[in-house]
């Protein structure tokens, strides 16, 4: 049998683990450290935010956007992660942050928390079938068929979207020996084709080599096809990271995989910090390569999305129409992962009573075990905010701005706990560096956050502070704040009687 896979639901130490936050083994524990690096890996995944929302970074600043401007993103998302992965190593349950910011800051911290970052969750698995949809199928594969990419409406956007979707969600539920065995092949294709990718279009591009592109400021805002209104030079190199904010976002799905993780405590840190350090680093490789082989700065700025198509055009034919259909699979199991990580957040919240209708939203399916009707639930709420017609600079940003303010709040709660009431870390520890990492995390992640406000993205404040305004509303005009008691706490007497159902029926 494959060892990546095993049959038994976990091991002594991870189920005890479990237990004693007051948690059953429900889910099916069968992902080693690979599969569950290869989750968040295939979240991030650079041939999809890389490509979709290149055009946020190069629209904004030229080529310093993309040359100077990713690794200074890559480094605060980095930072971010590592921070979250020491946390994860203490506590490492499906749902997270949820439970990290429960614990660390209390019920309400956590309540908010959850909701803040299931919203960006969704935003996500929306954003990235969306970026599936165009350009990938629409401006590359239907012309393949036959198909004028001018003949296709809302209609057929929508249709699209909802099969899409649907399909992933029915992966998803046949388990999670399907899912991980999806995502793990798209970990390995992710490597090879933007290795193949880069190679082919540096091989037979037909511009000189010009390395001063990478860090040559030109300040595309206002003009004709930019992204951006009209800003300074240094509010678009700031805005220019959203292609950073988004790419490299959605790695909390290691964390939320976590109970279907062998050695959760050790693997999830690691499954954290390797997608976004590989993601940065094969990332800044592929976005580089994209100005430099570019034959006019200009007119590539102007042409959106359809840059890309424009850059592989030199590619042999087929080499180009492999590439194209590769990169298509690795999207839609980018937003299969979503979905699977989408999915366990809901379940974890959902057991504790955290959402309307978390008695069927908490259940699991006893032939597949997995969260059924949480998958179907995520899948259906992506299709129905890709309604918006502006979707994509909305949902991309969102997610960005949502996510990263999520990953803040326990990151934040964490420093102000450690050494008052949060005492016992786990495997992965960072010593005297934790409250500094913590700090410069907090930072990173307001920065990364802000960016994702800028115009024409300020509709995505206006969503930002209605739902906190509602999440208020709801907290202390509808008696959330009495009937919800968050997670247990972990290793409490109180809880005592409750770990001892939990061990005698496991």
């Amino acid at each position: 049998m494959d060892p990546k896979l095993q049959p038994e639901a976990g091991t002594d130490s991870d189920v005890g683990l479990l237990h004693k936050m007051g948690y059953a083994q429900e889910l099916s524990r069968r992902m080693n450290g690979f599969s569950n690096f290869a989750v968040s890996f295939s979240v991030i995944c650079i041939l999809s935010g890389g490509i979709t929302a290149f055009q946020m970074a190069f629209s904004a600043a030229g080529g310093a956007s993309v040359g100077l401007g990713w690794p200074l993103g890559a480094l605060f998302a980095l930072i971010v992660a590592i921070s979250m992965s020491q946390i994860a190593s203490a506590f490492p349950t499906a749902g997270g942050l949820y439970h990290w910011g429960s614990i660390l800051g209390g019920k309400r911290w956590g309540w908010l928390c959850a909701w803040i970052n299931l919203i960006g969750l969704i935003f996500v698995i929306a954003a990235i079938n969306f970026g599936t949809w165009d350009p990938f199928f629409k401006t590359l594969i239907a012309p393949m068929f036959g198909i004028n990419p001018d003949s296709l409406n809302w209609w057929h956007q929508t249709a699209f979207l909802s099969l899409l979707t649907l399909s992933q969600a029915f992966l998803n539920a046949r388990g999670i020996k399907i899912a991980s065995k999806i995502t793990d092949l798209s970990g390995y294709l992710i490597f090879v084709v933007t290795i193949v990718l880069v190679v082919a279009l540096l091989y037979y591009s037909p511009v000189p080599l010009d390395l001063h592109r990478l860090t040559t400021f030109t300040n595309f805002t206002g003009a004709d096809g930019s992204a951006w209104p009209k800003q300074t030079t240094p509010l678009a190199f700031m805005s220019g990271l959203l292609l950073v904010t988004y790419t490299i976002t959605g790695f909390d799905a290691s964390a939320h995989t976590s109970e279907e993780t062998h050695d959760a405590a050790r693997n999830v840190p690691r499954g954290i910090i390797g997608s976004v350090f590989w993601s940065a680093v094969f990332g800044y490789v592929m976005v580089c390569a994209f100005v430099l082989v570019m034959p006019d700065l200009t007119a590539a700025m102007k042409q959106g999305t359809g840059f890309f198509e424009a850059i592989l055009a030199p590619i042999p034919h087929g080499l180009r129409v492999g590439l194209e259909l590769v990169m298509f699979f690795i999207n839609y199991v980018c937003g299969l992962a979503a979905i699977m990580s989408t999915s366990r957040m809901v379940y974890a919240f959902a057991r504790d009573g955290g959402l309307p209708g978390s008695r069927i939203l908490r259940k699991v399916s006893h032939e597949h075990k997995t969260p059924g009707p949480a998958i179907w639930t995520c899948a259906i709420l992506a299709i129905l905010v890709t309604l918006y017609g502006d979707a994509f600079s909305v949902l991309s940003a969102g997610s960005a701005v949502f996510l990263y303010i999520s990953y803040a709040m326990p990151v934040g709660s964490g420093m102000l706990a450690e050494g008052r009431t949060w005492h016992e870390k786990g495997p992965f520890q960072l010593g005297v560096w934790s409250k500094p990492c913590a700090l410069l995390a907090l930072i990173g992640a307001c920065v990364l956050a802000y960016v994702g406000i800028q115009p024409p993205n300020e509709k995505v404040l206006y969503v930002l502070i209605g739902f906190l305004v509602a999440l208020f509303i709801i907290w202390y005009r509808f008696g959330v704040r009495k009937s919800f008691k968050g997670p247990p706490v972990l290793k409490s007497e109180d809880n005592a009687e409750r770990i001892k159902e939990i061990e005698a029926k496991a």
